[in-house]
């Protein structure tokens, strides 16, 4: 039996029907890494814009993210992509680098949102309504391609990371807890970009 496709437009319209006329999307990638930084994106959509294949960005090939980044950066209404630094990660840890990351995409936006949407169930004040939903980058439209956009960006910036500590196999595993990377973390230790704040189980501090 096959599932009924989902509205990834049920979101937004429930928005407009309440008045908000300029809704953005907004994801995060990179919250679990053990180095570099964290990504998020916000992505404002043409009302009820229809692009095949959209959905979370995990679910995705790496080929069909790239492609679909292409198609949302060219048909968004406006787009912001920011990052928080590994250091700013370390310093107020990784819920808040994430809501600032967040918060520097939105500001990117060169459209002023009136309601933003953000995947997950924890937000913080970012200075205009905000609706958390958990799954969303599989349930909105913007959310996801929101997802999209974060992922393709850190996975490229990982991709170029790896040229300068190609002792850790970033291009790989762009960052994540992999057995590979665990095993040059012992041989090598940490280089200027991992997370301190991640180590320290593994270093037993």
């Amino acid at each position: 039996m096959k599932e009924n496709p989902v509205d990834l437009w049920r979101y937004e319209r429930e928005a407009f029907a309440e008045g908000f006329a300029v809704v953005c999307g907004v994801d995060e990638a990179g919250r679990g890494p053990l180095a570099g930084p964290v990504c998020a994106a916000a992505v404002i959509l043409p009302r009820e814009t229809v692009i095949e294949g959209l959905n979370d960005s995990k679910k995705l090939t790496d080929q069909k993210r790239r492609a679909l980044y292409d198609v949302i950066t060219e048909r968004a209404v406006a787009y912001g992509i920011a990052f928080a630094s590994e250091q700013e990660i370390d310093e107020i840890n990784i819920l808040q680098a994430t809501f600032l990351a967040m918060e520097r995409a939105m500001q990117k936006l060169t459209v002023r949102p009136q309601l933003a949407l953000i995947d997950g169930n924890r937000a913080k004040d970012f200075g205009l309504p905000v609706r958390t939903i958990v799954h969303g980058d599989s349930l909105s439209a913007s959310i996801a391609a929101a997802s999209i956009l974060a992922k393709v960006t850190r996975d490229q910036l990982m991709e170029e990371l790896d040229g300068e500590y190609p002792q850790y196999g970033f291009a790989v595993h762009k960052g994540y807890g992999t057995k590979r990377h665990y095993e040059a973390l012992r041989e090598f230790g940490p280089c200027p970009i991992h997370r301190r704040t991640f180590l320290k189980k593994f270093y037993g501090e």
